[in-house]
């Protein structure tokens, strides 16, 4: 559950660090496996590169799915039933992201996907981002910055903003976070990565989440598809679908596709 204190702060800047998310130990697990990935990739010596499929490399990607520490947060951030729309892993070594240094997202224009609202009291949102720093991110580094607040703003972000590879406009905040930190955002907030200027590589993995009935990839998960999944798990893996189904028809359903 969120804390009235990270309630406040998410509905003020648009986004929540949670440190220590990830344990140390969890943490070698998840680098050990991302250093397998980089062993066989086609261009070993590239400077930024982006890797999907990551449910697919071992237990722990698939438990930090739905990890205490945070996803509770996230359920209430998002405000309905929670499907995971997609994830991927980023590396980068120096220079620019793989979506390069420009701005992105914002409640303006309207996208109904990416959306922030807040009614009674209570948080909703589209498509919403768990990052999770792999290695540190210091002051300086670079990395995810964000226009805090943007997710409220009634006007696009200044078009001059944009391009944040060379200048970086004096409202455009670093996030930074040792290993194990995660970044919740919103996708109606304005972000982006600065230029990596870090001494180790940016590892992050994104977990993005719609709401059940809202999708943002073009393709989707299903739990059918996965095993040993606990029954928390199996709800987060679905096909986009009414909010108003009883998460235990939710499953039924994928096993029915199936079928």
């Amino acid at each position: 559950m969120l804390t009235e204190n990270e309630k406040y702060f998410f509905d003020l800047r648009g986004y929540l660090v949670i440190e220590n998310a990830i344990d140390a130990a969890t943490l070698e697990i998840l680098n050990n496996a991302v250093d397998e990935k980089i062993a066989v990739v086609e261009d070993p010596d590239f400077t930024t590169k982006r890797l999907s499929q990551c449910l697919d490399w071992g237990s722990e990607f698939m438990d930090l799915m739905t990890t205490p520490n945070v996803f509770p947060k996230l359920q209430e951030i998002i405000g309905v039933s929670v499907r995971l729309d997609h994830v991927y892993c980023d590396i980068i070594r120096s220079g620019l992201s793989p979506i390069g240094a420009s701005l992105h997202g914002g409640q303006t224009p309207f996208e109904p996907g990416q959306f922030y609202h807040f009614q009674n009291g209570n948080i909703y949102n589209g498509l919403t981002v768990v990052a999770f720093n792999l290695q540190d991110v210091n002051e300086g580094d670079g990395g995810f910055a964000c226009v805090p607040g943007s997710h409220k703003s009634n006007l696009p972000h200044p078009i001059d903003w944009k391009d944040m590879s060379e200048s970086v406009h004096e409202t455009i905040t670093p996030v930074i976070g040792k290993a194990g930190t995660a970044i919740i955002f919103t996708e109606a907030l304005t972000h982006g990565g600065l230029p990596w200027k870090g001494k180790s590589e940016r590892r992050s993995l994104f977990y993005k989440y719609s709401p059940l009935s809202c999708t943002f990839s073009p393709s989707s998960f299903s739990h059918v598809n996965y095993e040993n999944l606990s029954d928390e798990q199996k709800a987060v893996l679905v096909r986009p679908q009414s909010s108003n189904f009883p998460l235990d028809r939710v499953i039924a359903g994928e096993e029915n596709n199936r079928k």
